[in-house]
């Protein structure tokens, strides 16, 4: 059977950062995605999704994802039955990200950016000379001295 999800949207919180029992990596973080269209004269409905990912996947989202990043999403949907403290029986819908990636430019801070050098005084350019160096004159092309 066919169960693949492709997301694309903004972090609502930083990602949440656990180890399963097993000593798994375990990540998760909810995602905001903006809907394409919006009926004439209403706004654009964002939808919410809770997203989890495991392993090598998860340390790579704990270590470069962070609140407010848009980034993409491969993965899978998931229903998983349980009973919360009261003792009601809950059903929780979740993607598991088998796939993360970067979705936008990554923003360089100001210390690291290209220098401006527009301030800079204009300078006459000085001609290169090596002081010191003999001149030959050469007469004739078949008398070169290599």
């Amino acid at each position: 059977m066919l169960n693949e999800v492709i997301l694309m949207g903004r972090l609502t919180r930083d990602p949440e950062i656990r180890m399963t029992q097993s000593g798994t990596t375990a990540a998760s973080f909810a995602l905001a995605c903006e809907r394409d269209y919006a009926p004439q004269g209403q706004d654009k409905v964002t939808d919410f999704f809770d997203i989890a990912t495991f392993g090598k996947t998860a340390d790579f989202v704990g270590q470069y994802f962070s609140k407010g990043q848009l980034v993409a999403i491969r993965g899978r949907l998931q229903q998983r039955d349980w009973t919360d403290k009261q003792g009601n029986k809950r059903r929780t819908t979740e993607v598991i990200a088998e796939r993360c990636y970067f979705a936008e430019k990554r923003q360089t801070p100001a210390a690291v950016q290209p220098a401006d050098f527009s301030q800079l005084p204009i300078t006459t350019p000085v001609p290169f000379s090596e002081p010191d160096m003999p001149q030959m004159e050469i007469s004739d092309e078949n008398e070169l001295p290599f």
